[in-house]
């Protein structure tokens, strides 16, 4: 592990997600967000994991642009591709577009590739690692769906089942080395690569 920096550098979240923020908050660590401007619409042929990947360095790289301080940060960029079928899943907007995912996807396993990045904009290195999520839905009836919905309101969110409330009900089983991957964030990844960048977790050295 490198040696703590003197001077931590600017830690900026790249994103508008609240469920994100919320996230990094759990660190306890000083940080400012940071919405970033790019087109998210996936490229021809590319899987869901070279999306996620894609973007979040986009995301991270947009922001450093944009920063006139930007010799001394780091830039956190996360996105999140649900799959399943080899179709990608995004976040539904309205309440039909919800209920018809969640009606595709019960009974199922779908695959949440959750990608995150590290940009450090003083040697413009960036750490990138996608941490994959497996989750089974139970088979439920359409009232029940439509009765979740209803309740948690969840459309910002890919696959429309917010595990972090009351989406858990909707899920058989999750699988991952990540509890906060399927949230939108990955803190454990996230805590390695800010170790490797010297970035002091527990306050000043």
């Amino acid at each position: 592990m490198p040696e703590p920096l003197k001077s931590p550098p600017r830690l900026i979240l790249a994103s508008s997600s609240r469920y994100r923020r919320a996230l990094l908050e759990r660190l306890r660590i000083p940080f400012d967000v940071a919405v970033p401007d790019i087109d998210e619409t996936p490229q021809a042929g590319e899987s869901p994991q070279a999306t996620a990947l894609r973007l979040a360095e986009a995301k991270a790289r947009a922001v450093a642009a944009g920063l006139a301080d930007a010799d001394n940060a780091l830039i956190i960029g996360s996105d999140q591709v649900a799959t399943f079928d080899d179709l990608q899943i995004g976040k539904p907007g309205t309440h039909e577009k919800a209920l018809a995912q969640l009606k595709a996807m019960r009974g199922r396993e779908v695959l949440f590739h959750s990608a995150l990045c590290l940009f450090d904009s003083r040697s413009q290195d960036a750490q990138r690692i996608d941490v994959m999520t497996r989750v089974r839905f139970r088979t439920l009836p359409d009232a029940a769906l439509d009765a979740y919905l209803r309740a948690e309101t969840p459309y910002d969110v890919a696959g429309s089942a917010k595990a972090e409330g009351l989406g858990i009900t909707l899920i058989e089983a999750i699988e991952s080395n990540d509890p906060t991957a399927l949230i939108g964030l990955p803190l454990i990844a996230l805590s390695g690569m800010l170790l490797a960048a010297g970035y002091p977790l527990w306050g000043a050295p």
